[in-house]
C-alpha cells in the first residue's frame, strides 16, 4: 500500500476518528506537534505571518513562506497542509505556481479561502492549481468565509455554503473548510448537504469534538489560537520579568533544555 503524506491525509478525512490537526507557525511548533502525537500539521497563516513579523492578511512574502514551510517540512515526517490565504494574488496562474512549489517542498495538502472574492474567482484557482499539477497530489481544503464574514445566516447561510463548496469540489477541492461555524445542528445539515470532507476551526464555547464529529464533521484545526497561548504565556513572563517581580509560575511549564535540543537531533 502507498504510503505517501498525501495518501495518508487523505485517508485521515475518513478515519472512524476526527482527524485533530493543530496548527503551527515554524519548525519548534510543528516538532511539538508530531511529539505530542498528531497524525498531520497544519499551518495558521495568521500564526506563521506573524512569526514572520508580518500582519495577516496577505501582507507576507511568498519567498518568506516558502522558505518558513521548508524548514517546517524538515523536521517533521508527518502530513503537511499549509494555509495560504487566498493565493497571495487574483491571477490563477500564480496561485498555481505557488502550490506547485508548495508540493515541491513535499507539502500534502493546501488550505485556500474565498475571504471577500467571489466564489468564482476561487473556482478559477482551484482549476489552475489542478492543471498545474498535472497529476501530481495535493489534498485541497477549500475554504469559505460565509460565516466568518458573517454572509448570510440561519438557511441563508447554509445554502450559500453548500453551493460554493458544491463550486470549489467542481473545480477540483478535496474536502471543505468552514471557520466560524460553531453550531452543531448547522455542522449536520452541511455535512449532510455536500459530499465532502468537512473542516472547522475549533472556538471558544464550542460543543466538544465528539459532537461534531456524530455530526458528520471530519477535521478539527486550531486556527492562531496555539500561537495565542504560547505568546499570551511569553507576554505574561516578560511583564513579571520587566517588572522584577517575577512570580513562582514564571518557571512553569517550560520545556525541559536536553529534552527539546535532543529532539531536534
Amino acid at each position: 500500500m502507498n504510503s505517501s503524506p498525501f495518501n495518508t491525509f487523505t485517508q485521515l478525512h475518513q478515519a472512524a476518528a476526527p482527524l485533530i490537526l493543530p496548527n503551527a507557525w515554524d519548525a519548534a511548533s510543528a516538532l511539538l506537534c508530531k511529539n505530542a502525537g498528531a497524525k498531520a500539521v497544519g499551518t495558521s497563516s495568521a500564526a506563521l505571518a506573524w512569526s514572520l513579523g508580518y500582519a495577516d492578511g496577505g501582507a507576507l512574502p511568498v519567498e518568506e513562506h516558502l522558505n518558513a514551510i521548508a524548514r517546517i517540512a524538515r523536521v517533521t515526517s508527518l502530513p503537511l497542509t499549509v494555509d495560504i490565504e487566498d493565493g497571495y494574488s487574483q491571477n490563477p496562474a500564480e496561485v498555481a505556481e505557488l502550490a506547485c512549489k508548495m508540493v515541491a517542498l513535499g507539502v500534502a495538502g493546501i488550505n485556500i479561502e474565498d475571504g471577500k472574492d467571489t466564489p468564482e474567482s476561487l473556482g478559477e484557482k482551484i482549476s489552475a492549481i489542478r492543471q498545474a499539477l498535472n497529476g501530481r497530489p495535493l489534498f485541497i481544503n477549500a475554504r469559505t468565509d460565509v460565516y466568518l464574514n458573517a454572509l448570510a445566516s440561519g438557511d441563508q447561510a447554509i445554502k450559500m455554503c453548500i453551493e460554493r463548496l458544491e463550486l470549489y469540489k467542481s473545480s477540483g477541492a478535496d474536502s471543505g473548510f468552514i471557520p466560524g461555524l460553531s453550531a452543531v445542528d448547522e455542522a449536520r445539515r452541511l455535512a449532510a448537504g455536500i459530499d465532502l470532507p468537512l473542516n472547522i476551526m475549533l472556538l471558544p464555547g464550542m460543543a466538544p469534538i465528539s459532537e461534531f464529529f456524530a455530526a458528520g464533521i471530519k477535521r478539527f484545526s486550531t486556527g492562531p489560537v496555539l500561537f495565542q497561548s504560547v505568546y499570551g504565556h511569553l507576554s505574561d513572563s516578560l511583564k513579571q520579568l520587566i517588572s522584577m517581580e517575577i512570580g513562582n509560575n514564571f518557571f512553569d511549564q517550560t520545556l525541559d533544555y536536553n529534552t527539546l535540543n535532543s529532539a531536534f537531533i
